[in-house]
């Protein structure tokens, strides 16, 4: 009895906080405006003070040169308009990246580059000669193997080597 009185008193004095409420919010009220700032960050990689960051040919350049200075890492047709499969295109793509990633440990110096040609996947990259070429030989069969039977389409690898990380840097930043 005592809380249904308590809720009922509480009710009578509820109008006039609302109207202290609303009250406060219309004096300050307004529109909040800022200036446009047309800088884009994303993409792009800060100075350093002594430009000792290396830089790659695709990390020197700036998102809005795909297409110009730079190509695009995923060559599908999926992402056009009216494309099939984009969702598990995409993410058949950063499978691939991550099992080449881990099976070839720390000997990329590039980006890994996958064209998608009718049912033919194409995987290309540069890689350090750290190890020996039976063993590369092998690492190329068993990665060919075994996307070729989990994605059930040619898989082929088109990899380059070179010396150490030093030969891939295009400039400092």
């Amino acid at each position: 009895m005592s809380l249904i009185a308590g809720f009922s008193a509480g009710a009578e004095l509820l109008p006039s906080i609302r109207n202290v409420i609303q009250s406060a919010t219309l004096l300050h009220r307004g529109i909040h405006t800022t200036s446009v700032v047309h800088r884009i960050q994303a993409g792009r990689y800060k100075r350093t003070p002594r430009r000792e960051k290396p830089l790659t040919y695709e990390m020197a350049w700036p998102p809005q040169a795909i297409g110009h200075f730079k190509s695009w890492n995923s060559w599908n047709t999926t992402n056009l308009m009216g494309g099939l499969r984009a969702s598990e295109t995409a993410i058949e793509d950063e499978f691939m990246r991550r099992f080449m990633t881990g099976t070839w440990h720390n000997l990329f110096v590039s980006e890994i580059i996958i064209k998608r040609q009718h049912n033919m996947i194409r995987i290309a990259g540069i890689l350090r000669r750290a190890i020996s070429a039976q063993k590369m030989y092998f690492l190329i069969g068993y990665t060919e193997e075994l996307l070729s039977y989990w994605l059930q389409c040619p898989i082929k690898l088109e990899l380059q080597t070179v010396e150490d990380k030093k030969s891939v840097i295009f400039k400092y930043v």
